[in-house]
């Protein structure tokens, strides 16, 4: 394209410089012509004047009187009627520009003047043009160059740009040329990189919070498949394959939930649902894990609530907390459930160490993790609860507390105000 844009260049220039190079050199030559004929036709009426006015006083007029009034290039012939011509100068060789004119005495001078001196102010003029030409032909290409860097350069870089993005490199490079036609370019693919970035983290975290929120129900359903190959007693099959079953549906849910989410993170199917079933299918999920680590999952706080929000979603939220507590936190785990204005709030707290202090509001952040863990469960967490209106704090670092609150309404009854049961 370099290449182009100079040929481009260099050819409307030398086409300007031959068009009107070729009309300045004629009008020159015609010119500097016409000059010298009228500077010779001067001179030969100066001469004139000049004899007339030695005749008048009967003065003598020679040729050493007349040559030191003439320039040495010049030849002149005075005829003064009854006398010898009287000639001044050399006379030149070759073409000459003549010039006569009368005197008042009856004289004529003729003045001559060598052609090439005419030719050599010419050559001095073409010289001038033709330097004036190369200048302006240097001109034209270092602007060609110019111009075309100006222009190659950002459609490289806007090649690369497209190339980087083909290659699975999505950052946009911010790059703007001063041509509005590039800059437009450059525009869409900046746009362009932003989207696919967008797409690519939008993947990336839908596997994440997929490998995540997959684990534990995938886990449960495990263990109670395990339970069914190794029991004979019928009413334990059925009972553990009446679980399993329940776990499938919330893998279900958590599927749908997740691909939901990956489309709109603030999409949610909020309904109005009993709290305490949900906390209830909870502790029995997770009760076999606390038993095995020798730690107790207890709840209390009002019952009977009645929240708005999406079930599953809800499940997923405690079920992080609970899991979280499980992994990073020590002795007995609770679960309270109270009434704050018109928002139920579900605390969930344990004995353990608390969240370290570097940590801090950055609990909630992706990647951010106090031992060993992926850092998903708790951004996830409160993606979910945020998505159905409701919100998932740290409300307390040392015992940890976090808490889930979400709209509540009436309950379905008038019970105790506290009541506590444990799970073992």
């Amino acid at each position: 394209m370099r290449r182009r844009l100079i040929q481009s260049t260099l050819a409307v220039v030398l086409v300007v410089i031959a068009v009107f190079g070729v009309s300045l050199v004629i009008v020159e030559t015609r010119t500097i012509t016409e000059t010298a004929k009228e500077r010779v036709k001067s001179e030969a009426v100066r001469l004139a004047s000049i004899v007339d006015s030695r005749l008048l006083v009967e003065d003598k007029v020679t040729a050493e009187i007349l040559g030191d009034q003439m320039p040495d290039d010049r030849y002149a012939v005075v005829r003064i009627p009854g006398k010898p011509p009287i000639e001044v100068g050399s006379r030149p060789d070759g073409d000459v520009i003549s010039a006569t004119a009368p005197g008042e005495e009856g004289e004529t001078v003729t003045v001559q003047e060598p052609q090439s001196s005419v030719t050599q102010e010419v050559g001095r003029t073409l010289l001038i043009i033709g330097f004036v030409a190369l200048l302006a032909v240097i001109a034209a290409v270092l602007l060609a160059i110019r111009q075309a860097n100006r222009l190659a350069s950002p459609l490289t870089d806007l090649a690369e740009t497209a190339e980087r993005l083909g290659s699975g490199d999505p950052r946009p490079r911010h790059r703007r040329y001063g041509v509005p036609e590039l800059d437009r370019v450059a525009d869409v693919l900046d746009a362009s990189a932003e989207r696919i970035a967008r797409m690519l983290t939008a993947e990336r975290r839908l596997a994440a919070d997929a490998s995540h929120q997959l684990r534990t129900p995938l886990t449960a359903l495990s263990m109670r498949l395990e339970e069914i190959t190794v029991t004979d007693d019928p009413d334990t099959v059925k009972e553990e394959a009446t679980i399993a079953l329940a776990q499938v549906e919330r893998l279900t849910d958590v599927v749908e939930r997740l691909l939901t989410n990956s489309r709109d993170p603030r999409t949610g199917s909020a309904v109005t649902f009993d709290l305490d079933e949900v906390i209830t299918q909870q502790l029995a999920e997770w009760r076999p894990a606390y038993r095995s680590a020798g730690r107790a999952i207890v709840t209390s706080g009002k019952r009977c609530l009645r929240a708005v929000g999406t079930p599953g979603a809800v499940a997923q939220v405690l079920a992080a907390l609970i899991e979280n507590s499980l992994m990073h936190g020590g002795g007995t785990v609770a679960l309270r459930t109270r009434v704050t204005g018109n928002q139920v709030v579900v605390e969930v707290t344990d004995e353990g160490p608390g969240v370290p202090a570097e940590l801090g509001s950055r609990i909630f952040e992706r990647a951010i993790s106090g031992r060993n863990s992926t850092g998903i469960g708790l951004a996830v967490a409160r993606d979910l609860a945020e998505a159905d209106g409701g919100r998932l704090e740290m409300l307390q670092a040392k015992p940890p507390v976090f808490g889930l609150f979400l709209s509540s309404t009436p309950p379905r009854k008038d019970p105790d105000e506290e009541t506590r049961r444990t799970v073992r």
